[in-house]
């Protein structure tokens, strides 16, 4: 087991995002939530500004379906990966997508859109109530009158948040594209339940050699579902839907993602 330290939320936001070749690996297979993402930006018609763009997952499908996408992202790792990807990919595709570096909380372009999104739990990056308060201004400020605003965020689990933490989940053997190694691969798992924040301490243990060992920590705020309710309407927000998958299924306990379509009020 590599060695754990307390870490700072900051850390836990950031480390998981340093590797984007690990990240593009880790989820190569999540795709039921890119054609959600394009059908969207297809009935929008475009232009479409993409919260945390990560490497381009989302992006470069609405890119090569014909619109053009502003994809924002605060992490230069990933964002360097964004850019070798859409580099690949026919002049008309990179010609659509433009790519950003930028914070979410922060960002101020001079320019509307008629659909924002926030894709793939970034809104659980926002920890307190005043960064989430600053988040939602940055969706008002970039939003056309009758825009949209949609992203996902998972749905809490409470067997999951109750987990003793020095229980070790062990996850078998991960290849890590920095260096070839099979990593055995472990996580654990603990819960503020006042910051209603999760931590994920992600473990690779070198087969060899213990030095080279380490731990990856993953911090994500937790949102229940009429928490966010709450949050959007008094942000300013009118919920079009609020559903349990990308498929519109109602929300129930073996819900994995909340996915929400907003308009403004």
């Amino acid at each position: 087991m590599a060695k754990r330290k307390t870490i700072r939320r900051s850390t836990g936001s950031e480390a998981h995002y340093e590797d984007g070749r690990y990240y593009d690996q880790a989820y190569r297979r999540r795709r039921h939530d890119v054609r959600f993402y394009t059908d969207l930006a297809l009935a929008s018609g475009g232009p479409v500004l993409e919260l945390g763009v990560g490497t381009g997952r989302v992006a470069l499908a609405i890119g090569r379906a014909g619109i053009e996408v502003v994809g924002v992202e605060p992490m230069a790792p990933m964002l360097a990966r964004a850019r070798e990807r859409v580099g690949k990919f026919p002049r008309a595709t990179r010609n659509r997508i433009e790519l950003r570096k930028g914070a979410l909380e922060r960002l101020r372009l001079r320019r509307t859109f008629p659909l924002v999104i926030a894709p793939f739990n970034v809104w659980m990056h926002l920890y307190t109530r005043e960064q989430i308060e600053r988040g939602f201004a940055t969706v008002r400020h970039h939003l056309e009158p009758r825009g949209r605003f949609a992203f996902d965020v998972l749905l809490p689990d409470p067997a999951s948040l109750a987990r003793e933490p020095t229980k070790r989940y062990r996850g078998g053997e991960v290849p890590h594209p920095r260096d070839g190694v099979r990593y055995r691969y472990s996580e654990y798992f603990s819960y503020d339940p006042v910051a209603q924040i999760e931590t994920v301490m992600m473990d690779f243990e070198h087969p060899d050699d213990e030095s080279r060992s380490f731990c990856t920590p993953l911090t994500q705020r937790q949102f229940f579902p009429a928490e966010l309710e709450a949050l959007l309407h008094y942000n300013g927000f009118e919920i079009e839907s609020h559903t349990g998958d990308f498929k519109g299924a109602p929300i129930s306990a073996a819900t994995e993602s909340q996915v929400v379509v907003a308009t403004l009020r």
